[in-house]
């Protein structure tokens, strides 16, 4: 749904490389058994990122197999199978679903509608499995749809929606560790919306769309205050990470959290010198 949740590659070992492609060829697995072809299209960095935290921290049984795929016939590839990459399948749907509905209903693109109503078998059974995570996309949806109508200069409140929706679904269980990975998906959440925002900044004021860095954006410290505000959103973040007793593949998840998300605002920095 977002893409920004991603690994920095560079910064990773071979084999931590290896374990991450194994985990996202694992979330497309379960993809695929939820609803065929049609799931894979939605298969994100974003819920392979949830899929290694969950497994982390509470350290599921998993099992290792070798499979081909479609987009690599030639050989087998490693795949992990285990509870919290089916949770994050499960979320991806749910997620991808309302997310093409709300292009359905804000863009009228066909092709958002289509392959909405093709996954909706599958998302209905979801939603009937996890109804508080379902209410909160629906709820998120609604009220950032409010914002955007009103055009809100609430630059907090208005990333707080996302944050609010991404707490949830980091949310597998309401259990001892609930609160951490609530607040940690809370200001990862904001941090994406705030990103994303930021990255479709000058987009958006030529076509005259809403976006809440816009009021901001003429003063002399914008790039000082946007860096400020995402410091203090991932810092947040990766505090509740930290207090979590997360040992396994902690390399990976440190890599998206401490360089990962940052490569890809560095890009997006750079790509609006040249605007």
């Amino acid at each position: 749904m977002f893409g920004y949740i991603a690994i920095h590659k560079p910064e990773l070992l071979v084999k931590d490389l290896d374990t991450y492609q194994a985990y996202y060829c694992g979330l497309c697995h379960a993809l695929k058994e939820r609803l065929g072809k049609r799931a894979q299209l939605t298969l994100s960095y974003d819920m392979t990122f949830l899929a290694l935290l969950l497994t982390g921290l509470y350290e599921p049984r998993t099992r290792k197999s070798c499979r081909i795929c479609l987009l690599h016939p030639a050989r087998r590839h490693p795949t992990m199978e285990n509870a919290c990459l089916d949770y994050a399948a499960d979320m991806n749907l749910l997620l991808s679903y309302y997310n093409l509905m709300d292009d359905w209903l804000d863009e009228r693109k066909a092709k958002s509608r289509l392959l909405a109503v093709s996954l909706r078998p599958a998302v209905r059974e979801i939603a009937r499995r996890y109804p508080r995570q379902r209410q909160a996309v629906r709820r998120y949806l609604r009220s950032l749809r409010d914002c955007e109508r009103k055009a809100s200069g609430d630059l907090d409140y208005v990333a707080g929606l996302t944050g609010e929706m991404l707490g949830e679904i980091f949310v597998w269980k309401e259990d001892v560790w609930a609160p951490r990975l609530r607040r940690m998906g809370f200001f990862l959440g904001k941090f994406i919306y705030l990103m994303d925002a930021y990255e479709d900044l000058e987009g958006d004021r030529k076509k005259g769309l809403y976006n809440p860095w816009l009021p901001l954006s003429g003063r002399e410290d914008f790039q000082e205050t946007v860096e400020g505000v995402l410091n203090m959103m991932m810092g947040e973040c990766s505090l509740a990470f930290e207090q979590l007793p997360i040992l396994q593949n902690t390399a990976i998840l440190r890599n998206v959290l401490y360089s990962g998300v940052w490569s890809r605002y560095e890009k997006i920095k750079e790509n609006r010198k040249h605007v």
